[in-house]
């Protein structure tokens, strides 16, 4: 595996002895699109804080794109872009000067035919000249996306990029991530919208209260952790399931007019031994529907487990 950042054992206290982080360790693929899941204060925020160099762990130790963070901060930092949370911009500069200065900040040298394209393709050429203080806040967080990708970054940190954005500012996002992408950067994301990272995201990783619960790949996760559903609609209720399908441990829903059936992907056959057990009863079958779990469902249920798992401790 080439590992474009490489998190190992990383931990991080604060003075009041809360634990933010416990022994996180972690690899992201080079050109991959990683997703990083957890609720508010599981620590998402903290961990790209100390990537980024903002806050300091408290042991452990990142390497990015084989440079040591600490030991060759500069050359390592100026691989890294980060799109934060906050609309933290300088509200009297102009969005040209914001992005030069952005650029000159990590040492690079002026470019603006790249500056340029970056912002046709986020929609701002036309404001290049104005305040920002003058944009609206779906134009300042654009702002925000093209000072993190200014520098020319191989790695990109999006915290909650299209959280409170407009429709129109989402999808402009993920058509630059699939640009982005295609040219080889790498794109770790934190979001509430689990749906786009089920859209996006080539792995996914899961952190709750410090520390990471799983990662895997996305169609690997939805396989293992995935529970598929069997939906039998009857054209006539019944009043119990039958005695020959009982075996099966399906469940009689909806007033008696469905039978719901949960198993794995792995078992085609037992799927096939239901539906001839029902082709030999007197029972007329209106229509059948099969579901699985969304990554959502998964997600909700792992973080139910570790708080159950902790609970019997």
């Amino acid at each position: 595996m080439d590992s474009i950042l490489s998190i190992q054992n990383l931990n991080k206290y604060y003075d009041s002895g809360f634990q933010a982080l416990k022994s996180v360790t972690l690899d992201i693929e080079r050109g991959e699109i990683f997703a990083l899941l957890g609720p508010n204060g599981a620590g998402k925020t903290t961990l790209i804080s100390i990537v980024c160099s903002v806050v300091k762990p408290s042991s452990g130790s990142i390497s990015v794109n084989g440079m040591d963070l600490q030991a060759q901060y500069k050359e390592a930092r100026k691989q890294i872009g980060v799109v934060p949370q906050e609309l933290a911009v300088p509200m009297f500069e102009t969005v040209w000067a914001s992005l030069c200065f952005s650029r000159g900040l990590y040492g690079k040298a002026p470019n603006p035919a790249y500056l340029e394209q970056l912002l046709k393709s986020l929609s701002l050429w036309d404001k290049k000249d104005n305040k920002i203080m003058t944009l609206s806040g779906g134009m300042k967080r654009r702002v925000l996306i093209a000072k993190a990708l200014a520098h020319e970054p191989s790695l990109l940190f999006l915290d909650e990029p299209t959280a409170g954005v407009d429709v129109e500012l989402r999808k402009d996002m993920w058509r630059m991530i699939d640009e982005l992408r295609a040219k080889g950067t790498t794109i770790i994301l934190t979001t509430h919208y689990i749906e786009e990272a089920e859209e996006m995201a080539d792995r996914i990783g899961i952190i709750n209260k410090g520390e990471i619960l799983l990662v895997d790949k996305k169609e690997a996760l939805l396989n293992k952790l995935g529970k598929k559903q069997l939906r039998i609609e009857l054209s006539e209720a019944l009043n119990e399931a039958p005695p020959s399908l009982l075996n099966f441990g399906l469940q009689l829903e909806e007033q008696g007019k469905v039978l719901s059936y949960h198993y794995d992907a792995s078992e085609k056959k037992s799927i096939n031994s239901l539906l001839s057990a029902l082709a030999e009863l007197p029972i007329e079958v209106q229509d059948i529907q099969s579901k699985q779990s969304s990554l959502e469902e998964i997600f909700v249920s792992l973080l139910n487990d570790a708080e159950q798992a902790k609970q019997s401790l």
